[in-house]
């Protein structure tokens, strides 16, 4: 006959489960220190070029171990990714992103694509030019844009499905075909062509993307 466990007795318990959590001053303190690596790196860049900008020479200029810059960044890659998507997404670009997740129409959605994406082409023209002049080979670049823009390609289902959903499409655009378009249309390279190579100005970009949106994706209302 088993004994009955007493209060006191040595009975195994099972083991508690770790709660994650993190406080805070651990993530402030995390910020902090990306914040601090990307600044080294940026400023490596333009004393040294892209090849002066090696891992321990930032990681030395940060005031940070080599580990430490391998384990938020992973690489010179994952460097350059994250200056650039810092001087994309700046105030402006949440400022935008704010106001849009406040408005639900989907035509009046649509047209802040267009301002989006000529807040982020033009913000991240002075990091491009840096990166360039700083020794940075253009397939290597590409590389890093590429990643954006499949991220690009992913975000704007959001849009499409709405426009869908309203039945604004015009006769005979498939959902797919139209998710294409939009993704084709709001590419960089489109504004690199008509903006730095043909003089555009951000502003004529900006309201030809927005008529172009409308004509290859809505029916006539």
């Amino acid at each position: 006959m088993k004994k009955k466990s007493t209060p006191g007795s040595t009975a195994k318990k099972k083991p508690r489960q770790k709660r994650t959590y993190e406080s805070p001053a651990r993530q402030r303190q995390a910020d902090e220190t990306r914040s601090r690596i990307a600044a080294a790196a940026r400023l490596l860049l333009t004393r040294n070029g892209y090849a002066g900008m090696t891992i321990p020479a930032v990681a030395a200029a940060a005031g940070v171990a080599v580990p430490t810059v391998y384990a938020i960044f992973g690489s010179k890659k994952g460097i350059v990714a994250e200056l650039l998507d810092q001087a994309r997404f700046g105030d402006d670009y949440h400022a935008l992103v704010n106001e849009v997740q406040q408005v639900t129409a989907p035509l009046e959605r649509l047209t802040f694509v267009s301002r989006i994406a000529r807040r982020v082409y033009e913000s991240e023209v002075p990091v491009e030019d840096l990166l360039r002049g700083a020794g940075m080979l253009a397939p290597e670049l590409a590389s890093v844009e590429e990643e954006r823009d499949c991220q690009r390609y992913d975000r704007q289902l959001l849009v499409i499905d709405a426009l869908h959903k309203a039945k604004l499409f015009r006769p005979g655009l498939t959902r797919d075909t139209a998710r294409d378009i939009l993704w084709c249309l709001t590419s960089r390279d489109l504004y690199r062509m008509l903006v730095r190579d043909r003089n555009w100005t951000p502003q004529q970009y900006e309201t030809w993307l927005n008529e172009a949106l409308r004509r290859e994706l809505i029916k006539a209302i």
